[in-house]
């Protein structure tokens, strides 16, 4: 064998081991993409000739049609709708009308006035409305109408509320049960990281609304503790984060169990994020209300954006905390939060923490401090950006960036909620300019840029900044009060 034919061989041997292309092989993918070339100018001309069509001719409606069931889509107005003074106008119960006089409550929101009427006709509503718009109030009132005659049976509620955490669910429970009582009725707070007994106590008297969370409600589902075959009036709230934190099947499987034909509500600020699949599924021919746009509110809230130095921003965060009145901050992680959160309390500056890492009583004392001190900062992940309603935050920090715009919007709708005023501002590093600006124009804002120093004049004009005490801050202990023995002490030992 000659020395050419032993060099040129094993290169063969390892061409056809490596699956070179034949030349019909080649032949043939050429012919495979000159078909698919051909099927994509044939779907581009067809879409020209459907589109040049549309705009041309003009659609003909024929007499004693009916046209297809669609989605109705209602674009609220911000003002109040003509001809409606106050709640009675839009149909609730005398009742609730009176309970809202007591606590000084006379005039419905946009959002209210849009859905009350279109709820208490029975109909399906689809309402999305702006973070601190009045949904709450607006689906609590049309379900206590629709239910204020009739009466629950021992594990069968009559309404039924889903939130996607345990402070929403109380938020809701807080702002129905008076409501409720108005009208007959008693309402319980199913969620976990909260005892047993007393919930399960509650279904078997009967109670006739529960506001739960989807893990803890399945989880008495599957004990038999509750059975929804009679329930009226299912709401879902803010099922966007529902579908965000993964609840979506626990919500199908819930909606399931309850009677086909009762009535839906889904309240959220957004709908998105596989919320539309189960309008499809579980609603019927929706009202669909719309209040705003998922953009922020450029009437009643200011947007700041503060430029620093790396190493200022710890001073400038102090200083915004030991402000005069309520501030809210913002950040990504719970140990960033227990971070802070110490920090600032060294510094000297009322403060608590809040995160899902906390137990149900941390959580619920932390909030109730914030709510009763005037002058106190709440360093919060996002676990607090949807639903916690607490009046008079004036200033929103967003310390730690957002995931995305939405995020942003429910963060900043802290304050500035129902008419009133309020500032957010976020804290950014030249390194992450074009983040921060890229993020606020998706959530259709235009900020203010400003480059501060720690106690500058501009700094305290826009949020209030000032030094704090130096002296820790120790929130003060809070004792439970224990029911006293009644019975008789045993002894033992005799």
């Amino acid at each position: 064998m000659s020395t050419t034919q032993r060099s040129t061989a094993p290169g063969k041997a390892r061409r056809a081991k490596a699956g070179k292309p034949r030349h019909s092989q080649v032949q043939k993918s050429k012919r495979k993409a000159e078909r698919l070339d051909a099927r994509s100018k044939e779907r581009a001309q067809r879409f020209q000739a459907r589109t040049k069509k549309a705009t041309t001719t003009k659609p003909v409606r024929k007499e004693n049609v009916e046209p297809s069931p669609r989605r109705e889509i209602r674009e609220v107005k911000p003002l109040r709708a003509e001809g409606t003074h106050s709640f009675r106008d839009l149909g609730i119960t005398p009742a609730l009308a009176n309970a809202l006089s007591a606590q000084g409550i006379a005039e419905p929101f946009p959002i209210q006035i849009a859905t009350i009427p279109d709820a208490i006709a029975g109909c399906d509503i689809l309402g999305r409305g702006q973070t601190g718009s009045g949904k709450t109030l607006a689906f609590s009132l049309s379900l206590l109408t629709n239910i204020s005659n009739k009466v629950a049976k021992p594990h069968k509620p009559l309404a039924l509320i889903l939130t996607p955490t345990r402070e929403l669910a109380q938020q809701i429970d807080h702002v129905i049960r008076p409501l409720a009582r108005a009208v007959g009725h008693e309402s319980i707070v199913i969620a976990g990281g909260m005892p047993y007994p007393k919930q399960i106590t509650a279904l078997r008297k009967a109670t006739a609304i529960v506001v739960a969370t989807p893990g803890r409600l399945i989880d008495l589902l599957n004990r038999n503790e509750v059975q929804l075959d009679h329930l009226q009036i299912a709401v879902l709230d803010e099922a966007d984060q529902m579908a965000d934190m993964g609840f979506l099947p626990v919500v199908k499987e819930i909606l399931d169990q309850s009677d086909p034909k009762g009535q839906r509500l889904l309240f959220s600020a957004t709908l998105d994020r596989g919320v539309d699949a189960l309008v499809r599924k579980y609603l019927k021919n929706p009202k669909t209300h719309s209040l705003q746009s998922d953009q922020a509110s450029v009437t009643t809230m200011e947007h700041h954006v503060l430029q620093m130095h790396p190493g200022d921003k710890d001073d400038i965060t102090s200083q915004i905390a030991a402000r005069r009145g309520k501030t809210i901050l913002f950040v990504k992680t719970q140990r960033g939060a227990d971070r802070l959160a110490d920090k600032l309390a060294h510094a000297g500056v009322a403060v608590g923490a809040l995160h899902g890492g906390k137990s149900q009583a941390v959580r619920t004392r932390t909030l109730a401090l914030f709510k009763e001190q005037e002058n106190s900062a709440l360093v919060a992940t996002d676990v607090a950006a949807r639903g916690i309603h607490v009046d008079g935050i004036s200033l929103v920090v967003h310390v730690d960036l957002p995931q995305d715009h939405k995020d942003y919007l429910h963060r900043s709708g802290r304050t500035a909620r129902a008419g009133e005023s309020g500032t957010v501002v976020t804290l950014s590093l030249s390194k992450n300019q074009r983040a921060v600006t890229g993020l606020l124009s998706r959530a259709g804002v235009t900020p203010q840029f400003h480059d501060v120093k720690p106690l500058d004049k501009k700094l305290m004009v826009l949020t209030g900044a000032q030094e704090p005490s130096g002296v820790p801050y120790v929130p003060p202990v809070v004792t439970a009060n224990r029911p006293k023995y009644a019975g008789k002490r045993r002894r033992y030992g005799r």
